[in-house]
């Protein structure tokens, strides 16, 4: 089996990977607070069991559909 010998990064890659893993934590973290204060201002809650569709229960080959 060969081996690729790749030559160890230079410090300015290290600093620059290091750096937009930085950038990219803080842009995700601004994104979620953004998206979190939209929906808390629209007043939009999580969907309950009450918005589902009609429910549905198995027993073999029968199948009973029930309104909500």
């Amino acid at each position: 089996m060969t081996t690729i010998d790749r030559p160890r990064p230079t410090g300015f890659r290290r600093l620059e990977r290091w750096f937009m893993g930085i950038v990219m934590g803080v842009l995700a973290f601004v994104l979620e607070k953004v998206v979190m204060r939209s929906l808390r201002k629209e007043g939009v809650s999580p969907p309950g069991p009450e918005d589902a569709g009609p429910m549905i229960t198995t027993k073999g080959a029968e199948v009973d559909i029930e309104e909500r």
